[in-house]
């Protein structure tokens, strides 16, 4: 054993004996520091996905350009909204801060900047679709919407002669607008199949058209469809609405294909919310976010 001694302000080395009884201990400890110093050095990172993020000290949410109270929209000059808080909360679970991405001009453009890699996730009252599943990974769903058409009064009744209201949805053969690129266009296809289907640029054209008598009815989400007469109480003197409790529209957090460790934390953190948004309280977030 070798020790080392100041004197004299230079170091001495002393060769101490040591009894051969505890050479084999002193080795087996050696052995042992330098197998745990090894698996210190070899300790697994933080997956590449999350490990991305944490470098960056940013998580990149994507949200569209266009603003849509009262799930993302500005006010004062600040972004706000529950899509908002919830991204926010996030960065927070991943003790990073949040960055807003909003380049992309649709729902489906801002879905493109998390499959290119630009944004680490959308969280933008983003429907789950199929089509949309084939370019990213969603997350369990955060919000449910039952779908719902609005109709034109006047125009419904000129292509109903008296026929129920249900059989004639059952098979539905009149116009129906929906907003171009959307997850309700896709819906359309698959569930008005007989339908003339009409887009527009996105939902306040729709709506116009609707009140013009352009089209018989419009396509979306409860939420959306209540939304129309909250805000104008008398839209139910020309519009009437119909509610299918058997056709959900599911929101979720889109991720990359390859980020399979930040969706599994964003599903846990999900699950581990405490407030569960319903259409009620969504319509009561839109009053508040009234300038």
């Amino acid at each position: 054993m070798i020790a080392l001694s100041p004197t004299a302000g230079r170091l001495q080395v002393f060769r101490l004996p040591v009894p051969g009884c505890f050479r084999l201990p002193l080795l087996l400890v050696m052995a042992l520091w330098l197998t745990l110093a090894g698996t210190a050095r070899a300790a697994p990172h933080a997956p590449s996905d999350i490990g991305r993020i944490t470098a960056r000290g940013e998580l990149v949410v994507a949200v569209p350009s266009f603003d849509a109270p009262p799930f993302f929209f500005r006010r004062n000059g600040e972004l706000e909204g529950v899509d908002i808080e919830l991204a926010r909360g996030l960065a927070e679970a991943l003790s990073v801060k949040a960055r807003f991405d909003r380049r992309g001009a649709t729902f489906n453009a801002a879905l493109e900047r998390v499959a290119s890699g630009a944004a680490d996730v959308a969280i933008c009252k983003l429907s789950r679709t199929l089509a949309r599943a084939a370019r990213v990974r969603f997350s369990e769903p955060y919000l449910r919407f039952n779908h719902a058409l609005v109709i034109n009064r006047l125009r419904f009744a000129e292509i109903a002669h008296g026929q129920d209201l249900a059989k004639v949805i059952r098979h539905y053969t009149g116009s129906i607008g929906v907003i171009e690129q959307s997850s309700f266009a896709d819906f359309a296809v698959r569930n008005f199949p007989s339908a003339s289907l009409v887009t527009y640029r996105d939902w306040d054209a729709v709506v116009a058209a609707l009140k013009r008598g352009e089209i018989t009815a419009a396509y979306r989400d409860q939420f959306e469809i209540d939304r129309i007469f909250k805000l104008d109480p008398r839209m139910a003197l020309t519009l009437r609405t119909v509610t299918f409790s058997d056709l959900e529209d599911t929101l979720g957090i889109a991720v990359a294909p390859d980020s399979s460790q930040l969706l599994s934390v964003i599903n846990l953190f999900l699950s581990q919310r405490r407030e569960k948004l319903t259409v009620e309280s969504l319509l009561k977030r839109l009053d508040e976010a009234r300038p």
